[in-house]
């Protein structure tokens, strides 16, 4: 069975856990490629009672990896009302967090700072009633800050349960990055069957995402990766063809773009590298196509002059996966579309490396040397 067109003909804010929001759902999923299999876990777990004092990684300065601070005796956050206390296990470690740290993105309420956009863990506590239905021992996953620390309080309004036969590592480990991928295919530029995009950084954890969903929605995939290995991961995941762009003989990227597409050019380009791709961007766009940009690996993109667009009556989008879950039935469409795609095992989340908390700042480094494959996380 293929998969529905996904262009979204009603506001999402309308979308109910209905039967009707599950048929789109379903097919999201059909036909994605299988998954790893990881040990299952159950719902509920029992609970000790918390501490007064926890590990995690304080930020005191914007910097290199460097100002990733462990400490093993940061007090464990008071709970304000409509938040629960989280016991983590997982953390996940996003380009993101790269960003908070450098100061490229300012720091949220100034320093300390603690980074870290999703964990997965259990419910440790509760203050009053839950509006969500949350009971202590809940295994969870959730958006927000604070996923470097064995504790967050954080916003009821921003977790999910994980259901039954999903482990903690895929849960956090297909979150943020899978919830992202949808919101690209879905309404950052709706893809249709038979188009051809450009996925940069394909055997990334976002690249590796994005290829085995588009593939399974019949859309040729021109991906782009460093190296031989990462080229042949990123085709065993969905890409149509793949780019060598460390190559250092024969034609550009561009070049191989523009000849793959036989001088037509791509519908639209997925792009979270950034100012190291944006000219090539503009050059393999075809007339009336579309650049999404979704983040900045390579640094943030220079001015230039919009009137450049008017050639082939380009668009280009900086999309963000936080305004598409503003509410709470937008956060459970995606989430719970991930999660039901990862429990059927029909997408593969790939975990580069889980390193220990101390080591946060390793995995920056590996992070931003481009050395790593898939997703990588922090164990809490």
């Amino acid at each position: 069975m293929s998969l529905a067109p996904l262009r979204t003909h009603f506001p999402l804010r309308h979308i109910k856990r209905s039967a009707t929001a599950a048929a789109r759902l379903n097919a999201f999923t059909s036909q994605i490629a299988s998954g790893q299999n990881r040990i299952p876990h159950t719902r509920t777990r029992t609970m000790s009672s918390v501490p007064s004092k926890m590990k995690a990684i304080v930020i005191n300065k914007n910097g290199g990896p460097e100002v990733l601070e462990y400490t093993d005796s940061q007090p464990v956050p008071n709970l304000s009302d409509g938040q629960i206390l989280v016991k983590n296990h997982f953390g996940g470690v996003n380009y993101i967090d790269t960003y908070f740290r450098s100061g490229l993105y300012p720091a949220p309420g100034g320093f300390p700072m603690f980074i870290g956009q999703e964990a997965s863990g259990t419910v440790a506590k509760i203050q009053g009633s839950s509006e969500y239905g949350f009971k202590e021992g809940d295994r969870v996953v959730w958006i927000g800050r604070g996923g470097y620390a064995e504790y967050t309080a954080i916003a009821e309004k921003s977790v999910v349960k994980i259901p039954d036969g999903v482990s903690d590592e895929d849960a956090v480990g297909g979150f943020l990055m899978g919830m992202t991928a949808l919101s690209l295919v879905k309404e950052a530029y709706p893809v249709k069957k038979g188009e051809t995009v450009v996925v940069h950084a394909a055997a990334g954890g976002m690249g590796l995402l994005l290829c085995q969903i588009l593939r399974d929605m019949g859309v040729t995939v021109i991906g782009t990766a460093g190296g031989p290995e990462k080229c042949a991961l990123a085709k065993e995941n969905g890409a149509t063809h793949v780019i060598d762009y460390k190559a250092t003989d024969g034609p550009s990227w561009v070049e191989q773009v523009m000849k793959l597409t036989d001088g037509k050019g791509v519908d639209c380009t997925y792009d979270g590298v950034g100012k190291d791709t944006y000219e090539g961007d503009l050059e393999v766009a075809k007339r009336k196509s579309k650049v999404v940009y979704f983040g900045n690996a390579s640094g943030a993109i220079p001015p230039f002059n919009i009137a450049r667009l008017s050639a082939k009556n380009i668009s280009i989008m900086r999309s963000t996966l936080m305004q598409y879950i503003v509410t709470r039935e937008e956060l459970e469409f995606y989430a719970n579309g991930v999660l039901d795609m990862v429990k059927s095992k029909k997408l593969n989340i790939k975990i580069h490396k889980v390193y220990p908390l101390k080591d946060a700042q390793q995995a920056h480094k590996d992070l931003e040397g481009r050395k790593t494959t898939g997703k990588l996380l922090l164990e809490l």
